[in-house]
């Protein structure tokens, strides 16, 4: 484990599957800025490595043997720990996906994934815990990078279109790593044509991508993905 410095952040990795675990705590181990604190295999495990160790971030799994990773993320806010937290999970579930957004994960990454897809999430982390430092009165750009990309969503969103439900479709997108507009309806359980609204939107402002994809005969089919 390398040295810490005084300005990289702890992160706790946990998952019940030792080649897992080894895999995404390279993963932070190469990520500038970021070192692991330690790991921990089931959800008791979890909490009292929080509780020992006092990590910044817990990329946290929701399939562990004892308690769940959504259960973990609730006890710990109940017992009043705001470190952060980034859901990994081969889990996709509707349900899942809004328990954790509830709960106060910062991120929510499907497994399997590349070093990227996590980077980009742990650089999102530090600049949105970095946004308040030396901060005593945040005027409303501060507090719209904490709550980013969801907070560009809030300020920019045209009319018609709610925070709950541009809440809901980026965390769809999130999880899923690239959806259809069709397939992001049936995630979120809005129409097509309101939920391409939504992507579409966000497609403009920078939060979301699209890429064509070709098939057989008739239009190419437009896939989104979050920025």
């Amino acid at each position: 484990m390398p040295e810490q410095g005084e300005d990289e952040l702890r992160v706790l990795v946990v998952d019940d599957d030792f080649m897992v675990a080894s895999i995404h705590a390279r993963f932070v181990e190469r990520a500038p800025g970021f070192v692991v604190a330690g790991r921990a295999a089931s959800g008791a495990e979890a909490l009292d490595a929080v509780e020992r160790l006092e990590p910044d971030l817990v990329l946290l799994d929701v399939h562990l043997p004892d308690l769940s990773g959504i259960e973990v993320l609730r006890r710990l806010r109940g017992r009043g720990d705001d470190l952060g937290v980034i859901v990994v999970t081969a889990a996709r579930e509707v349900d899942t996906v809004r328990a954790a957004a509830a709960a106060g994960a910062a991120h929510y990454l499907v497994k399997p994934f590349e070093h990227e897809d996590l980077l980009a999430r742990l650089e999102a982390f530090r600049a949105a815990r970095a946004a308040l430092q030396g901060v005593v009165a945040p005027d409303q750009q501060h507090i719209d990078a904490v709550f980013a990309p969801l907070g560009r969503a809030r300020t920019v969103l045209p009319k018609g279109l709610s925070v709950e439900t541009a809440a809901a479709v980026l965390a769809a997108l999130d999880a899923a790593g690239e959806l259809s507009a069709t397939e992001a309806a049936e995630a979120v359980g809005i129409s097509r044509v309101s939920c391409r609204r939504y992507l579409e939107h966000f497609v403009e402002q920078g939060t979301a991508a699209v890429r064509l994809r070709y098939g057989g005969s008739g239009r190419p089919e437009r896939r989104y993905r979050t920025a």
